[in-house]
């Protein structure tokens, strides 16, 4: 009471209401924005130009936190378990919420009901490569390969249930093949296994693969999207390769857990999609193979969903499991 006259003797009476808003204003601190895979892949690159842009609008660090595991499980469980206040964000893609719930009966979280969606930032597809002493040049030479010798060609993948993992199996279905899959706890010890020639091929994410096709280092066979990509002209799609209906790209979106206040969702989503909007950022996307998507929170939310179905009902009717 004696604080309250205070102020108002000191004609201040009007800033008594403000003091609370100010008091919460969002954001006063740094912001985490969890990556659930390891450093080096498409997903830590993502997150640390995203971090930079949007953490400047924000006015606060945006402080990228990789925790890898079981295909991005380990880190989206520990988002969905965070305060929902704003500060802790993941990069979300196909594998932790499209693909994960067919793959495991116990997920310890809903990707629907324990997330909200900031906003839709890419899509990217995988691309089929081989070491370049591989004497194969072609999707179809290395089905044959890959038939001579059943059981015995090894393929590379970032885990059990990661987009990389299921398209090897769709391969392999499509195909009549039969290859030994090696998981790996991220994209570089996964090329160097492939570089070194311990492992014959990969599906792996384009982005961290461009310098090394370019550089003759690997040889790229077939893309896994719907059509050809600018950044790889001449590499032809799985599909025109004999593998018809064969379309997969991993899509990337912001989510933060659910509950939190929507006018610091409303916040969020300026934030990333001012970063969205910068030419640093739009053309760092284009020369790595991404296809921006920028879309809201209802557009990402529904897209997640459809992916859900769509991979699902890939995974129940292939019989592929996480193990």
């Amino acid at each position: 009471m004696q604080r309250r006259h205070l102020i108002q003797a000191l004609g201040l009476g009007s800033l008594t209401s403000a003091w609370p808003a100010f008091a919460e204003a969002f954001p006063s601190r740094p912001i985490t924005l969890v990556s659930p895979w390891a450093a080096g892949g498409t997903n830590d690159l993502l997150c640390r130009l995203l971090a930079r842009e949007a953490g400047g609008v924000l006015g606060q660090p945006m402080v990228v936190d990789n925790k890898p595991g079981a295909s991005g499980v380990v880190g989206t469980t520990a988002v969905a378990r965070s305060k929902p206040d704003g500060y802790t964000l993941t990069l979300g893609s196909t594998p932790g919420y499209a693909t994960a719930p067919a793959l495991y009966p116990n997920l310890p979280y809903d990707p629907l009901k324990d997330f909200t969606p900031i906003i839709g930032v890419a899509t990217v597809p995988n691309v089929l490569v081989v070491p370049p002493s591989l004497p194969v040049n072609s999707v179809q030479e290395l089905i044959a390969y890959i038939k001579a010798r059943p059981g015995q060609v090894a393929y590379a993948s970032v885990g059990n249930g990661s987009t990389q993992h299921l398209c090897a199996k769709l391969f392999e279905r499509m195909t009549g093949t039969e290859m030994i899959h090696v998981p790996y706890k991220g994209t570089a010890p996964a090329m160097q296994d492939l570089l070194a020639g311990r492992v014959t091929l990969a599906f792996e994410n384009m982005p961290p693969l461009l310098p090394q096709i370019r550089s003759g280092a690997l040889k790229a066979l077939a893309v896994t999207s719907a059509q050809r990509v600018a950044q790889l002209p001449d590499t032809p799609t799985l599909a025109a390769s004999g593998l018809a209906d064969f379309g997969a790209s991993v899509w990337y979106a912001v989510f933060a857990p659910a509950g939190v206040p929507a006018p610091i969702v409303t916040q969020l989503q300026n934030a990333f999609s001012h970063a969205l909007r910068q030419p640093a950022v739009t053309t760092q996307l284009a020369q790595l193979g991404l296809t921006t998507l920028a879309s809201d929170a209802a557009a990402t939310k529904a897209f997640v969903q459809a992916d859900a179905t769509k991979w699902g009902g890939i995974i129940r009717s292939a019989g592929i499991t996480a193990d």
